[in-house]
């Protein structure tokens, strides 16, 4: 190994040090602001080190906000609806997108992409108009169908280009020994589509995890089906705010997310990594 490539590796690991370090530093605070006391997180000058730590904020934030451990859970289960009924409706249209050609096929994917041209605020009168009329308002479908709404044309992209690297050729040989086109799909696409369905499925999570604050403020007034972010606002009293809480309820209920990271890593990296090298 010559100089320069060392030198090259020191280079891009410093870097990726400098990057992780910017990523990870909010989260780190964040954990220490739950460990210090109220009144020593306005301390000037600021210190980073203090000599009272404690988990007392984690226990004390269920009695702050008694709903907590149900917004927690909400969060949770809206994101995790919101992503399998993306994929449901995402693996058919992506798959049709892939194999078939039919009457404005390209100019119907350019119109899923204008779509997306259109956030959430733009569109939360005529949103809280439909959902009225469908009597979905204060329940969990007012915050899942824009949810899933918004979150499919991105999706039918990325699933689309995933299908399209899967050779035909199996389908054809299914197609001989008598496979229907339901059964194709079902059983040889996607199990050989697992990394593309779980970054799929994982971008889709995070998004409607994103997207549940302004969903939830703007369609439903009922504690029972506020998510985490909406639920936070309760850390903030008349005189104070309880940030070593609020810090505290936050870490907690990213932990499923982090969870979910860790043990679906392998397939994202298989996902986002599919055709980068050719057989």
């Amino acid at each position: 190994m010559n100089k320069y490539n060392i030198f090259q590796k020191i280079f891009l690991y410093f870097f990726i040090l400098i990057f992780l370090t910017f990523i990870l530093l909010p989260f780190v605070e964040m954990f220490y602001a739950s460990l210090r006391p109220l009144d020593h997180l306005f301390r000037s000058p600021y210190q980073f080190y203090s000599d009272d730590l404690s988990f007392w904020a984690y226990s004390e934030m269920w009695n702050t906000v008694p709903y907590l451990g149900r917004y927690i859970f909400n969060s949770f289960f809206l994101a995790s609806c919101v992503a399998i009924l993306t994929l449901l409706f995402v693996i058919p249209a992506a798959y049709s997108y892939a194999r078939f050609d039919f009457p404005a096929k390209n100019g119907t994917l350019y119109l899923l992409l204008a779509v997306n041209m259109f956030s959430g605020p733009v569109l939360l009168i005529p949103l809280y108009k439909v959902l009225r009329s469908f009597g979905l308002l204060n329940t969990y479908y007012a915050m899942i169908v824009p949810g899933v709404a918004f979150l499919i044309p991105t999706s039918i992209w990325l699933l689309k280009s995933y299908f399209q690297k899967i050779p035909i050729d199996l389908e054809e040989a299914a197609f001989v020994d008598g496979a229907s086109r339901l059964q194709i799909l079902r059983h040889i696409i996607a199990p050989l589509s697992t990394p593309g369905l779980v970054v799929v499925g994982i971008y889709a999570f995070i998004g409607a995890y994103a997207q549940q604050f302004l969903y939830a403020i703007s369609f439903n007034q009922k504690k029972e089906f506020m998510p985490l972010p909406a639920g936070l606002y309760e850390f903030i009293g008349y005189q104070t705010v309880k940030w070593n809480e609020m810090m505290a309820a936050s870490l907690v209920g990213i932990t499923p997310v982090l969870l979910l990271f860790i043990f679906l890593q392998k397939y994202i990296v298989e996902g986002l990594t599919a055709g980068a090298v050719k057989n």
